[in-house]
């Protein structure tokens, strides 16, 4: 398992596979929400913490696909398939080098990209802490989408269409820990919610996934 997920690293870092690019897409949005809504602290201000979960949200969404399609396109899949390591372990490595390369350096960045959307500072800290409970679940649920689409052609809009509608929860528990945050209200409650959608995807998924991976082997 650590040899596949240092495989899994140093291709995302050489190859291009979404190390950096979710970082790069989730400057340009929060740099272009100002543009749209207006530079006014009182109009960016309310829509910070939605608008900072949807960019992460979409920025998770970029690098979905390669998760399986590289090791499909190129064999690797199939002798993963037979190895001696579980489906389900492959799966869980896959999303953990996903979260590695892409929501690691979302949660990083995220506290400076709230100063453009003028993200009051209490809400800082609780953006970190929802990011970071919150996104584990994003990249199982990718990995699960990418699971069923491998092998189809075009299966990026796919993916997307599939894995956005599942993401609702985690959207709608994470923004509201950092509306309750900036409003210096008690965010536990979402919070439990959140680590609960966490803890419950992380311990189920992956093996959805790996069924789904072992119908489309056949």
């Amino acid at each position: 398992m650590l040899a596949l997920l240092k495989r899994d690293l140093v291709l995302a870092t050489r190859a291009g596979g979404g190390f950096g690019l979710a970082v790069a897409f989730f400057l340009i949005l929060c740099a272009l929400v100002p543009f749209g809504v207006g530079p006014q602290t009182e109009a960016l201000r309310p829509i910070a913490p939605g608008i900072l979960w949807v960019g992460a949200l979409l920025s998770c969404l970029l690098s979905l696909d390669r998760i399986f399609a590289l090791d499909h396109e190129d064999g690797s899949l199939d002798l993963l398939a037979t190895a001696p390591l579980p489906l389900e372990g492959v799966v869980a490595i896959k999303a953990l080098a996903h979260w590695l390369t892409t929501s690691l350096p979302l949660i990083v960045a995220a506290p400076v990209f709230g100063l453009l959307l003028h993200l009051p500072g209490n809400a800082v800290p609780w953006l970190v802490v929802s990011l970071f409970i919150g996104t584990p679940a994003l990249s199982v649920l990718g990995a699960f989408g990418a699971a069923i689409t491998v092998g189809l052609r075009r299966g990026g809009l796919l993916l997307s269409l599939l894995v956005l509608p599942l993401y609702i929860p985690t959207l709608i528990f994470g923004t509201e820990i950092v509306r309750r945050g900036a409003q210096d209200a008690d965010p536990l409650t979402p919070i439990l919610f959140l680590g609960g959608i966490s803890a419950a995807v992380v311990a189920l998924v992956p093996f959805a996934a790996a069924a789904a991976l072992r119908v489309n082997l056949r």
